[in-house]
């Protein structure tokens, strides 16, 4: 039996280690990416990966990448009708059902399925995929997505996914700026981060902030969770926007994306998101 085809476009931290998995899995992956990584085979065009493919997964960081891949680079206009487009980086909800509308004049079909779970979880296929779209089409690619996740949770129609997604975040982001300030306060006291975490990890004060990123990439002073500083800060005024167009007050959300974009100002491009720490104790008197 002929291995299903898949075509993958957007290698980075987190799509190198999906693409993989799915070729570990069996699929026959045609992917593209500008920078060319090596380990998987990657075609010099972006519409080559549309070739008999019967999904193509578009790992890219937001709605501006998307459309310039489907729409100016010729992608939407490659892949034949009744391909599942498979959006799974950060997009914009309104925008995305507005390019799920555009596919499918073409009778192309789109599905939004963003991931949390980190490189690692991209790694050991453990990611957490948020979808939206026709049941159908889900169903088609479940085989896809439950390689690449270990829970896939279909939320609503199209949107659906990259609206939780920009909320999870934004919820991340916060949890993540207050451990910051709560546990800088606590170390000025004179406490010890480790025994701080140990406590606050079996009280109502644990977060994924306090079981992960503190521990895992904080305190070793690593600060490479892989996931950056900008893209966070993106996602964050993704979820404000849509709960303010949604009447619902963001007052919190909306000064926690400022301070991010305070931080965002002062620390170099590439910063990973776990760097909000160091800015904090950079700048507090």
């Amino acid at each position: 039996m002929t291995a299903p085809a898949v075509g993958f476009v957007g290698l980075g931290r987190m799509g190198l280690p999906m693409a993989a998995r799915l070729v570990s899995a069996g699929f026959r992956v045609r992917a593209y990416d500008i920078s060319r990584p090596e380990g998987i085979d990657v075609t010099g065009d972006v519409t080559e990966v549309a070739e008999g493919a019967g999904a193509v997964v578009l790992m890219l960081p937001d709605s501006d990448a998307v459309e310039a891949v489907l729409e100016d680079a010729g992608l939407l206009a490659a892949v034949a009708p009744g391909t599942v487009l498979i959006d799974m980086g950060s997009s914009q909800p309104l925008r995305t059902r507005a390019l799920a509308a555009r596919a499918a004049e073409r009778g192309v079909r789109l599905v939004d399925a963003p991931v949390s779970g980190g490189v690692k979880g991209a790694v050991d296929g453990t990611l957490t995929i948020m979808a939206g779209g026709d049941q159908d089409d889900l169903d088609r690619v479940r085989p896809i997505l439950e390689t690449l996740g270990s829970r896939v949770l279909r939320l609503g129609p199209v949107g659906a996914g990259h609206a939780l997604k920009a909320l999870n975040n934004l919820m991340s982001a916060t949890h993540l700026l207050i451990t910051a300030e709560a546990l800088l306060a606590g170390q000025r006291f004179g406490l010890d981060p480790e025994t701080m975490l140990a406590a606050v990890n079996g009280s109502s004060g644990r977060s994924g902030s306090t079981e992960n990123k503190w521990p895992n990439f904080v305190l070793p002073g690593t600060f490479d969770s892989g996931f950056g500083l900008r893209l966070m800060l993106k996602d964050m005024r993704i979820a404000v926007d849509l709960a303010e167009a949604t009447g619902v007050a963001s007052r919190l959300g909306r000064a926690c994306a400022d301070l991010w974009a305070d931080a965002a100002e002062h620390l170099p491009p590439a910063a990973d998101h776990t760097e909000i720490v160091r800015w904090l104790r950079e700048n507090t008197a």
